[in-house]
């Protein structure tokens, strides 16, 4: 007798569709394992704790995303045929699942945990990333781990002037002006993520209050099964401060590192930290000799004493670290076409803060092809962003790209998107690397404006120049006071990283992360349109320096043309086993782009290597035109005539009687296989055969009048067995009623 599966599930409608949470069928050794399913997508969730053997200065959390193809039905296209490496949409929405997930967890729990999020089922209308989040909310919430959940992750789009909540692939892709992904607790926003058309900053206020509300479903549904079959928490103990050391340090070290917090200088302010936090702990151990607990707590405080100074300043004085008011963005500077070989480059400085961005144009056969629960997909724009170790003054080993690149990477690639030209008008693959140079703060946003300038130093015809700012926050009881472009420390120490890029006309991506428990509607709103005033004066700086893209490509930038073929002529000018195209390829170093429809795309290093391959490529493109000459090549040997190409992949026939100007018994008398024999083209028939005459190039030889329309004349049924004129005898084999072809033997 089979046992049933024992396992709770609950269904709660939000935004018109049906979403499930069930547990206790899978992965029951978990610490917590939920399903979470909408449609037919199905994703499995996993949240697992144990002890940490160390203590390792941060909270271990792991989170992990994967989308197994057999979920869609499909095969990894890879050479192991199974999942590798992380891609980068399973690293961007493990970001996703962790940026939210992280801050909730209870002060003084420091066991390892590990969030696994796998994709089982899905279909191809519901994007697992948002139930993922979700998921991982309800399968820690139901688990021992002390977490101030739960949270729910959603999607809210705009279509014809309403908000859609959970939209559709087709929706967003097609549709929808806005693409916003967020996650909240009951009580306010913790993360969000997205970008869109240009919208508003109000719009994206609205969008946010408004799919909270409409979340709301999925919280209720959390806490019944929690109720249903959740555990005992574990009771974290919160670390204690050491009132003595407190007291002690505060009186010894306050004035030095109000100094130190108090220089603009990062590198300078960063070593006086140091010497300040070396000089506390010589003291501790001075003074408490025996007691390593309070050596170890030296750190912790020094950062508290820093932490209060740094956000009393701003509230007291309206200052910032380095002198700065709340709403002045630092000093610019730009340099455009810095690198001689690149095809755009910039060097952007924001304070102290600079990227520098190089563009690369490349041929259609350059975009990125990945493989997706979808299917096989392309991109013909990235943009890469690389932090390494200089840029922060870290000497560390060089390793493969982190999440955190592909974040700030994806983020700034996002902000770009929608101001590029049509793949038809603009058919170049678009490149765009930003190196950090120096950071501190937000440089993914220097790297919006570096890479917007490089494009248009590239001559990349761009529709609008991007900026995008890190906005701050320091929030003290109910005092709230926006950052404008903040720094690294104002960053690490206040409660809101918030950046906004886009244009002088709206919002084209967004990306935040909140610290406290959440920030009122209003305090949002006056963030935003706090980022519109800082990214309209960027975009003041970056017109003077260039107000719009370059005329003309850069000489070093491929050479592009395009020409239509007839589609059945592809094949002429592939050739067998791609043997034409090859050899055009090899002699002019162009690539060469052919899509089904008969549109070609010419990429060449060079404008006179351009112009070859086009040449070569209309070569096989050419038709036949009644009256012309033509030097062609016998393929093949018939009783009534041969056949004769006379352009690649293209054959007339050479009727028998049409050889000669005297009478030929066999064909073989006259022409043989492979030999070169100029003829005329003397008609096109409908279906499209052509018909040729080598007699008519005899006559024109000897000084004779030569009229294709007389060939094209009927045999009359009397005359001369030899008249092999136009339009001659019974016997006649030109082209009347008495020809071998088509028309029957006499």
């Amino acid at each position: 007798m089979m046992t049933p599966f024992d396992a709770t599930s609950l269904t709660a409608t939000v935004g018109g569709i049906d979403i499930t949470i069930e547990t206790g069928k899978y992965a029951r050794q978990a610490s917590g394992a939920v399903t979470i399913s909408s449609g037919n997508t199905v994703v499995l969730v996993t949240s697992t704790t144990q002890p940490c053997k160390i203590d390792r200065g941060f909270f271990p959390l792991t989170c992990n995303y994967q989308e197994m193809a057999y979920a869609a039905g499909r095969v990894p296209g890879n050479y192991f045929r199974r999942e590798g490496r992380p891609s980068e949409r399973e690293t961007l929405i493990c970001r996703l699942i962790d940026r939210p997930m992280r801050p909730l967890f209870e002060d003084g729990f420091a066991d390892e945990v590990q969030i696994i999020a796998t994709v089982l089922s899905a279909d191809k209308h519901v994007n697992p990333d948002v139930l993922a989040v979700t998921g991982a909310s309800a399968a820690t919430h139901i688990s021992k781990m002390p977490f101030l959940g739960p949270i729910v992750g959603s999607r809210v789009g705009y279509v014809n002037n309403e908000f859609v909540l959970y939209p559709t692939y087709d929706c967003m892709n097609n549709e929808s002006s806005l693409n916003l992904v967020f996650a909240a607790t009951r009580d306010a926003m913790v993360m969000v993520e997205g970008g869109g058309d240009f919208v508003s900053e109000d719009l994206v206020a609205d969008a946010l209050e408004w799919g909270h509300e409409q979340v709301m479903p999925l919280f209720d549904l959390q806490d019944e099964l929690h109720k249903m079959v959740g555990v005992e928490k574990i009771v974290p103990v919160a670390p204690e401060q050491d009132a003595e050391l407190v007291t002690f340090l505060g009186d010894f070290i306050t004035e030095d590192i109000k100094a130190a917090v108090t220089t603009a200088d990062k590198m300078v302010r960063y070593a006086a930290k140091d010497t300040a936090k070396a000089k506390a702990k010589e003291a501790v151990a001075e003074k408490f000799p025996e007691d390593e607990a309070k050596l170890k707590a030296v750190s912790g405080i020094v950062g508290d004493i820093t932490k209060k100074l740094v956000r009393d300043r701003i509230l007291n004085e309206g200052l910032r670290i380095d002198g700065r008011d709340t709403t002045t963005v630092r000093p610019l500077s730009i340099g455009t076409g810095v690198l001689p070989m690149t095809h755009g480059s910039v060097l952007f400085r924001r304070g102290e803060t600079s990227a520098l961005a190089v563009a690369t144009l490349g041929s259609t056969r350059d975009e990125q092809r990945f493989d997706s629960l979808l299917g096989d997909g392309t991109k013909r724009f990235m943009l890469h962003y690389n932090f390494p170790p200089y840029c922060v003054g870290e000497a560390r080993m060089l390793r493969g790209t982190s999440r955190r690149e592909v974040g700030h990477g994806a983020l700034a690639e996002r902000a770009l998107s929608p101001v590029l030209p049509d793949p038809e008008e603009f058919p170049f693959t678009i490149r765009v690397v930003s190196e950090i140079m120096e950071s501190n703060g937000s440089s993914s946003m220097a790297s919006v404006c570096g890479a917007t300038l490089s494009l248009m130093d590239a001559g990349v015809p761009i529709t609008e120049p991007v900026a995008g700012i890190a906005m701050g926050l320091c929030k003290e009881n109910d005092q709230y006071f926006v950052l404008t472009d903040i720094l690294g420390d104002e960053d690490a120490l206040g409660d809101m990283d918030f950046k906004v890029a886009g244009t002088k006309d709206g919002i084209t991506a967004i990306q935040m992360d909140i610290k406290i428990a959440g920030i009122p509607s209003d305090v949002l709103k006056k963030a935003l349109h706090q980022a519109k005033d800082a990214r309209l004066h960027i975009l003041g700086h970056m017109g003077e320096i260039l107000d719009a893209p370059r005329p003309e490509l850069s000489n070093l930038a491929p050479q592009m043309a395009i020409v239509h073929i007839d589609p059945e002529k592809i094949r002429s000018v592939i050739g067998p086993g791609g043997k034409n195209i090859k050899a055009i390829t090899a002699e002019t170093e162009a690539n060469i782009d052919i899509e089904d429809s008969g549109k070609i795309s010419i990429f060449a290093p060079t404008l006179e290597s351009m112009e070859k391959a086009k040449e070569m490529v209309l070569y096989y493109d050419q038709k036949a035109e009644p009256g012309k000459n033509y030097k062609g090549v016998v393929r093949k040997i018939l009783e009534v005539g041969a056949l004769v190409e006379i352009l690649p992949g293209m054959e007339g026939m050479l009727h028998i009687s049409q050889l000669d100007m005297d009478r030929v018994e066999r064909v073989e008398d006259v022409v043989q296989l492979g030999q070169e024999v100029m003829v005329k083209c003397i008609s096109l028939e409908p279906g499209g055969r052509i018909r040729l005459s080598r007699k008519a190039i005899q006559m024109e030889e000897a000084g004779m009048e030569v009229n294709i329309d007389d060939f094209k004349r009927p045999a009359p049924r009397s005359g001369g067995r030899d008249n092999r004129g136009g339009g001659g005898g019974r016997d006649n084999r030109g082209g009347g009623g008495g020809y071998r072809g088509g028309g029957g033997r006499r």
